[in-house]
């Protein structure tokens, strides 16, 4: 059975997250930067694993300027074999409610300003074009373990969503969200793309918890989404999250990831264009 190691990904509003044993801190460095802090080590129920925030310590680190790239790669030279990413958003549909938990499974990019591979043609990138396929760009069985956790805990879950991640910071106008709303979008965010993208290159499995904070700015009649709202749902959502964490890393350990694993590996390799 292949040996795992969980990478932890912690968004807007859970920078302290703090349920690892034996935990130890480990500053590190990747040919693409530092990552956006330095990495928590330790375990939960003898499971390693290693805690990163996105947007570092004190979230001073906006969207657009997150080394995606860094941290993904800092994860995978640690010896991640997973990264469970939790990320604030807004709701784009009425049945999907602040406080929610919706387990995504699509996305659409409309990102504009980061660099979405390594394979980018740099001296220190990895030889060829990688033309990653994307149809299912999160993965399905870690993805099921999420929902199911999130339902057994009693939380309000959706098992399948599609996000829109927009560059930010600033939020959607009213005419933006609701064309988003008519694209099929549930929630909108701003750092699921590039970072799903980049572990899949890496040949991870990937899987976001997305703790809805608001309704965005489609509904008529209301205000639009602000700081002050969102923050009024943070740390609800963050005592939520923490306890699906907690939750869920001892049931992923207890299954066999060597196909899904292997077969992110033989996917990658023949998505790698080269005539070198």
């Amino acid at each position: 059975m292949t040996k795992l190691k969980i990478g932890i990904i912690c968004g807007s509003g859970l920078q302290e997250l703090d349920f690892l044993k034996d935990k130890y801190e480990k500053d590190v460095t990747t040919p693409f930067g530092k990552p956006s802090q330095t990495l928590t080590c330790g375990t939960v129920e003898d499971v390693q694993c290693v805690i990163l925030s996105r947007h570092g310590a004190k979230h001073t680190i906006m969207p657009t300027l997150v080394n995606y790239r860094a941290n993904i790669h800092a994860l995978k030279e640690e010896g991640c074999t997973h990264i469970l990413a939790t990320t604030a958003c807004g709701s784009l549909q009425e049945s999907i409610s602040p406080g929610d938990i919706v387990v995504l499974d699509q996305f659409i990019d409309r990102t504009t300003k980061r660099c979405p591979t390594f394979f980018d043609g740099s001296d220190i990138a990895p030889k060829g074009i990688c033309h990653l396929e994307m149809h299912t760009p999160f993965s399905p069985k870690l993805a099921k373990l999420l929902h199911d956790t999130s339902a057994k805990l009693g939380y309000k879950t959706h098992p399948t969503g599609t996000v829109v991640t927009i560059e930010g910071p600033r939020f959607s106008t009213r005419a933006e969200s609701k064309m988003f709303r008519s694209w099929g979008g549930h929630i909108i965010n701003m750092t699921t793309v590039p970072e799903v993208i980049l572990a899949k290159e890496l040949a991870m499995c990937y899987s976001s918890i997305a703790l809805v904070t608001d309704y965005d700015s489609w509904r008529e009649n209301e205000d639009g989404v602000s700081v002050d709202a969102v923050l009024k749902t943070f740390k609800e959502n963050a005592v939520k999250a923490e306890n699906i964490l907690k939750s869920v890393i001892p049931e992923i350990a207890k299954h066999n990831w060597t196909d899904e694993l292997q077969h992110n590996k033989e996917v990658l390799t023949g998505s790698i264009l080269s005539y070198t």
